[in-house]
């Protein structure tokens, strides 16, 4: 007579248990898992109807977890963590020919830096797949590297104690205006920002927090018309006219046609780096695409002209 198995939930449905317990929505955690809104209410339902539970209230402030919710999301916390790690010593024990690289990025540092280094990764290591976490900004990344679901992230928020990082580019901060601005035979002054309005990203984002204290700190006080999320759509209402804005670089990459791009009157820069788990046991696979990184990175912007990013002296 055969062994009769519990009817264990699905993992993908604790995952959406998870993501939901940690950003408060259902909206936010299907951008963090990359799914359709419509999907992670599925998951929900699914598991609730399978453990007979009510697990969240559904309201005007968002999903909140019952008394229940929160001892069982817990408990998938420990199970996804568990289970990472049965994978993380697979991957040890298969060294250079097998597994995975699990890394979390923003959008931008994922979008012009990372791709280079994947290609010449898997030129290297073919057996070896790559999976990229991409967010809009940096907390969810490092996020992602504190709870075991990636090896590396990428970011450019000062190092904090629990983590260990290696500065690799220098990205600077442009103001973007529409075609119709009078370019200055020179650079452009502070008063320059008012003569349009600003199209900046939602309020709370840690990236646009940078600029909104350099301005403060030169007298300047930004009060943005628009708030998007996305680059490329900021990006593409300033072509249009709709507005300037002030952005990293790399995050305005590829400018349209017509767009004017000048340096801030006061130079500001983030430091875009790579990061790991202090006292982590990397994989080789990890320690293999952490070198290669560090290695490419020292070369890519001059290589591929990204004018106003910066090499950093990366160390061992």
């Amino acid at each position: 007579m055969g062994l009769s198995l519990p009817n264990y939930p699905k993992l993908s449905y604790l995952h959406a248990l998870i993501a939901i317990a940690d950003s408060g929505s259902f909206s936010e955690a299907a951008l963090r898992l990359q799914l359709s809104q419509s999907a992670v209410s599925y998951a929900i339902g699914a598991l609730e109807n399978e453990l007979g539970v009510v697990l969240l209230t559904r309201g005007r402030q968002g999903a909140h977890l019952t008394p229940v919710g929160e001892q069982i999301v817990d408990r998938a916390r420990r199970i996804t963590h568990l289970l990472d790690d049965v994978v993380k010593q697979a991957n040890l024990a298969k060294g250079l020919e097998g597994g995975y690289v699990r890394i979390a990025s923003f959008r931008s540092a994922a979008s012009h830096l990372l791709p280079e280094v994947i290609a010449e990764f898997c030129r290297r290591y073919p057996a070896i797949a790559v999976r990229i976490a991409e967010y809009d900004d940096c907390p969810e990344a490092e996020e992602d590297l504190r709870r075991g679901r990636v090896d590396l992230a990428m970011t450019y928020l000062p190092p904090s104690d629990d983590i260990e990082t290696w500065d690799l580019v220098q990205d600077d901060f442009v103001v973007l205006f529409p075609p119709d601005f009078c370019s200055p035979i020179e650079g452009i002054a502070w008063d320059d920002l008012a003569a349009y309005p600003l199209v900046m990203a939602p309020e709370g984002d840690l990236c646009d927090g940078l600029v909104y204290e350099h301005c403060a700190k030169h007298g300047v006080t930004l009060t943005p018309k628009y708030h998007v999320r996305s680059d490329a759509t900021i990006v593409s209402m300033v072509a249009k006219g709709l507005g300037a804005t002030i952005s990293p670089r790399l995050a305005i990459e590829p400018t349209p046609k017509g767009v004017h791009v000048y340096a801030l009157p006061v130079p500001l820069v983030r430091t875009i780096r790579v990061a790991i788990l202090k006292e982590s046991l990397l994989t080789p696979a990890a320690f293999a695409f952490l070198d290669l990184l560090k290695e490419i990175c020292t070369r890519l912007p001059v290589e591929r002209g990204l004018e106003g990013v910066g090499i950093c002296a990366v160390g061992d």
